[in-house]
Parts: structure tokens; C-alpha cells; sequence
């Protein structure tokens, strides 16, 4: 696995662009992470304000530098204000996976657009980080997460992988394996 993330990839789609979170993205990842419908699924505590948001980007950018996770904001093309979030983590170098995590503000929900984000960051884990796993973990209750994987290739496994997320509940496991044509050499 490459897991080296001196050059902080700009990822973009069609319609999107996948940038890393910046001081002035504080606003809406406290929308994103105080909202009670985004937050239903996934267990944590939620924003107390802008200013906690401020600390979570600068947690998540220092976690960048010792290369323990890859974090991207979702902007749209026409607009750089933040929509959405994808991101890498629990590496697990022992089964060459990286889990995915995602979410999106309700407003932008249901058009194809975090469908498009996963695609694109799918061939970043297989094609630039060299990873053969990429795993997810969404409670089994998500139907509409479930059915996004699942759209996008992923199947459900009961293989044990680094997992720490003890306060979601029926959680399921999901996975994505890199197909023989990205193989890349040892």
C-alpha cells in the first residue's frame, strides 16, 4: 500500500471536485455534522458549533500529515463550497484495506452526486494508494448507504477487518476488491 500523502491529491469528477478541507470549510462541516438526519446512522457526537468544526478540520488535516487518513471535501465544479465529505481510514496494512467513509448534506442527497465522489475515490485506493480492500461499514439499517455500495460494486463480507466503530449498532460490513486488471506488481 501507498500511503504516503506528502501531495495532497485534487480528485475531480464530471460535476464535482474532491479538495482537501480548508479553515474556511468550518460552516458547513458543522451543518454536516450537527445535522440529525445525516448523523442518524453513524454514532457520534454531534457539532457544538463552528468553532468545534474548526478543530475537527485541523484533526483531520494533521491526521493527513502522518499519513493516517485521506479526507477529501466535495465541492461542485461551479460552486467550492463544501457539500459533502469521502475519506480513508482504519488502514489495515496486515490485509492491504483502507476503509471508505462518506456523507452528504441532505440538500444534495439523491443525485447521483456521492455515487460519482465513490467512483472516483475508488480508483484512487486501487489505482494510487495500491490498496486491494477497500472496506465499509454502514449500519445494516442504512438502506440508502447500503444500496449506494452496492451500486458501486461493493459486496457484503463476513471477513473480520479493522473496524473501531463500537457505537454504531447492527453495523454490516461491506467490501470492495481490486480487480485483476489494476493489480499492481508487489
Amino acid at each position: 500500500m501507498n500511503l504516503n500523502f506528502a501531495n495532497f491529491p485534487v480528485l475531480t469528477t464530471e460535476r464535482l471536485v474532491l479538495r482537501q478541507l480548508a479553515h474556511q470549510d468550518a460552516a458547513q462541516i458543522h451543518q454536516l455534522r450537527s445535522d440529525p438526519a445525516v448523523n442518524t446512522y453513524i454514532g457520534r457526537v454531534l457539532s457544538t458549533g463552528v468553532e468545534d468544526a474548526a478543530a475537527f478540520i485541523k484533526k483531520i488535516n494533521d491526521s493527513i500529515l502522518r499519513n493516517e487518513s485521506m479526507y477529501w471535501a466535495i465541492s461542485l465544479q461551479e460552486d467550492p463550497g463544501l457539500i459533502g465529505t469521502i475519506c480513508y481510514w482504519n488502514f489495515d496494512a496486515a490485509n492491504e484495506a483502507i476503509e471508505i467513509g462518506y456523507e452528504m448534506l441532505p440538500a444534495f442527497q439523491g443525485s447521483g452526486l456521492m455515487k460519482e465522489a465513490i467512483i472516483r475515490v475508488i480508483g484512487y485506493g486501487f489505482e494510487e494508494m495500491k490498496v486491494k480492500i477497500i472496506t465499509a461499514f454502514p449500519s445494516a439499517d442504512n438502506d440508502r448507504s447500503i444500496a449506494l455500495l452496492i451500486n458501486t460494486g461493493f459486496k457484503a463480507d463476513g471477513k473480520s477487518y479493522v473496524n473501531t466503530h463500537g457505537n454504531v449498532e447492527n453495523m454490516a460490513t461491506y467490501t470492495l476488491t481490486r480487480p485483476a486488471t489494476a493489480a499492481m506488481p508487489d
